[in-house]
Parts: C-alpha cells; sequence; structure tokens
C-alpha cells in the first residue's frame, strides 16, 4: 500500500475519533502539545505522525493504536441494530445511568426484576402517586 492510502486511511480514522468525542484540532494541540501545522496535516491526510504521536492519541481516545493506522468500517457502527446503538450510547454519556448498569451487570433475573419495581416506584412517587402497591 502507498504511503498517500496509509495518510488518507490515518486521516480519516482521526478526523472519525475526533468527532466522537467532540474534538478539534485546536483540542488535540492544547490537550497534547502537538505542533499546529502537524495536527492539520494529519487531519488533511498529507503527512503521518510519527508512532509515539499515534500512541498519545490512542491514548487520549482510549482507543488502540491500530484503531488510527488500520482500515476500517467506522460508519457502519459497533451494533447493528439502531435501538440498542442508542441505549449503549446513552449509557456512554450519562454517568448515572452507567454506575446504575454497572450495579445492575451482573445481577441475576430475580434481582433485575426486584431494581426495575423499585425504580418504577421512586418514579411514581416522584410524580405524587404514592401508592407503591406495585412493589
Amino acid at each position: 500500500m502507498s504511503e498517500e492510502s496509509y495518510q488518507k486511511i490515518f486521516s480519516k480514522n482521526l478526523n472519525y475519533y475526533m468527532a466522537q468525542n467532540n474534538k478539534s484540532q485546536t483540542d488535540l494541540v492544547n490537550d497534547l502539545g502537538f505542533n499546529k501545522s502537524a495536527v492539520s496535516t494529519w487531519c488533511n491526510g498529507t503527512r503521518l505522525p510519527r508512532m509515539d504521536k499515534v500512541e498519545a492519541l490512542a491514548r487520549y481516545f482510549n482507543i488502540n493504536r491500530s484503531d488510527l493506522i488500520e482500515e476500517k468500517n467506522l460508519e457502519a457502527g459497533y451494533y447493528f441494530d439502531e435501538e440498542t446503538a442508542k441505549a449503549a450510547q446513552e449509557i456512554f454519556e450519562n454517568k448515572e445511568l452507567h454506575m446504575l448498569f454497572d450495579v445492575a451487570r451482573n445481577a441475576d433475573a430475580e434481582d433485575l426484576r426486584a431494581l426495575h419495581n423499585m425504580a418504577l416506584a421512586l418514579k411514581r412517587k416522584e410524580r405524587g402517586n404514592i401508592d407503591d402497591t406495585g412493589c
């Protein structure tokens, strides 16, 4: 594969992870101390960074180096089901929901039903429907 092909792949991947993390070129310059013109050339696909810079970017985005340097179908997404993708994104973005998910992750079915009923009771109480007989 040509150098130009690698540059385009890296550029596509870098721009994808920047968009996913709501980061701009300025963020990379300020947060990682990179040179502004270097970041610009990486983003527009005219140069490749040194491997130490690729490693720093991978750590910054909490991904593998290969996620930046290998060709991947990033637009397809991880989940096949759109509803599951939306739920996963919501859990990722909402730290309280993420904490609840972590607590429930290893619970058995009976405990999950009890947790669900408690959450419904709290919701009813919050709305002013104090009758908790549903639990």
